[in-house]
């Protein structure tokens, strides 16, 4: 069975800031983009086997991927349904915000004006069963929210568990599907 890498973007402003960034089209900073070209130099040395690159179209994903390929040589394709969730009236605001972290419990809160848990997780569920009925791997580069999901896909999860799930600006992580 193939593999399904999954990378996150590099550093944005709001990042750092510990800002909440959703599928508000924010760039990466200078060491977002040095973390970027870093992650591809990784693959490349690590002689990871990965048939395409599929990013969500959001700048700092893309950016991202970008920057693998041109590191790695592997084509890259830019996926609409990695764009990250849209998280309403909470992007831009605090990341540590107990209103959303009340809010992400409740999987079909559209937090007035963005996308709900529900439609999130079909949406990168029915990516991925597409993915897993090819014959390639595929590095995913896309965004928190998205890695979530795609985690909860291959693993059971508690709501907790899912809810605090986080992976690093550039951390890449490696899955198998199986039958």
């Amino acid at each position: 069975m193939p593999f399904l890498y999954f990378a996150r973007h590099g550093q944005t402003i709001w990042n750092a800031e510990n800002k909440i960034c959703g599928s508000t089209d924010i760039d990466l900073t200078e060491l977002g983009h040095k973390q970027a070209i870093e992650l591809g130099k990784k693959i490349k040395s690590d002689n990871l086997k990965i048939d395409e690159i599929l990013c969500s179209p959001l700048r700092r994903a893309a950016d991202t991927a970008k920057h693998i390929h041109e590191q790695t040589g592997i084509p890259l394709t830019v996926e609409p349904s990695l764009t990250e969730q849209s998280f309403g009236k909470y992007e831009s605001t605090p990341r540590d915000n107990p209103d959303f972290f009340a809010a992400r419990e409740r999987f079909i809160d559209s937090y007035d004006g963005g996308e709900t848990m529900l439609h999130l997780a079909q949406r990168i569920y029915n990516l991925l069963d597409r993915l897993k009925a090819t014959d390639k791997t595929f590095l995913l580069v896309a965004h928190g929210g998205i890695a979530r999901v795609v985690h909860s896909y291959f693993y059971d999860m508690t709501n907790e568990e899912y809810g605090m799930f986080k992976l690093g600006n550039c951390e890449i992580l490696k899955y198998e599907f199986t039958d």
